[in-house]
């Protein structure tokens, strides 16, 4: 049985100013002031009740006033004993927090591969090159993209300079390479989460990515940032049919 560790790449939808944007170099400048120089985030992995891993997402400033993110996925205990999971995704994005190219590394269970994009937003073009390293076969495209496109990481990272109240929705362009579309996510209710003796405040989110959106899946992503200024991604929950089950991620204590 496959366990469901590949729907942990977070996605999260958002969309910036729908009227008269700002020029590239205002917006980034106004973006990197509202988005963390660096920071680590941990996070413990269940599903079905079990510990099943651990994900470390690692953010820092870039080269010429952008951004690199790194996000880790590692099985472990009885998980990692049935179905072995090591996942490394890389990005860079530019000041405005549009995704310039991604790689991911993954190792699950038997399976090897190695998957690069590169976005152009002068094109409008992104082209993405999958390599299965077992079979050593491989697979290209190229797919029409907007000017600019997130990544996943990306967009969490600008749902966070953003405030988006319950009962609001938000859209914005996403692409994995394989795929760009229009998302929508909505900002539903604010809740209180206690995790690992730490109560947050918070507002629950859901990004609507799954069921043939960007990704094929049938799924449901839910998101909790705090309440707050620096709006932490504390717990992320991705919901499956029954018979695969309920991934969360929470965030370690501090």
């Amino acid at each position: 049985m496959r366990l469901p560790l590949k729907p942990l790449g977070v996605a999260v939808l958002v969309v910036g100013s729908a009227v008269a944007q700002p020029a590239a170099s205002e917006e980034a400048l106004a973006l990197a002031k509202r988005v963390p120089a660096s920071e680590v985030l941990n996070y413990n992995i269940e599903w079905r009740l079990v510990h099943a891993g651990s994900a470390r997402l690692t953010w820092s400033a870039g080269p010429s006033g952008g951004w690199t993110a790194n996000l880790s996925l590692e099985s472990v205990g009885l998980v990692s004993r049935l179905y072995k999971v090591h996942n490394e995704y890389d990005s860079v994005l530019n000041g405005r927090l549009c995704v310039a190219s991604t790689l991911l590394k993954a190792s699950e269970g038997s399976k090897r591969r190695e998957t690069r994009a590169t976005f152009d937003g002068e094109r409008k073009k992104a082209s993405l090159l999958e390599r299965d390293l077992v079979r050593n076969t491989s697979f290209s495209q190229e797919i029409e993209i907007l000017p600019c496109e997130h990544d996943v990481i990306g967009a969490l990272y600008e749902l966070r300079t953003m405030d988006v109240e319950p009962g609001q929705s938000v859209q914005i362009p996403v692409s994995d390479g394989k795929k760009a579309v229009l998302g929508r996510g909505e900002a539903q209710e604010r809740e209180t989460l206690k995790i690992a003796g730490v109560a947050y405040r918070t507002i629950r989110y859901e990004a609507f990515l799954f069921n043939n959106v960007l990704y094929r899946r049938p799924a449901r992503l839910f998101l909790w940032l705090t309440d707050d200024e620096r709006k932490l991604p504390v717990q992320i929950r991705v919901r499956m049919p029954f018979y695969v089950g309920t991934v969360t991620l929470q965030l370690k204590k501090p």
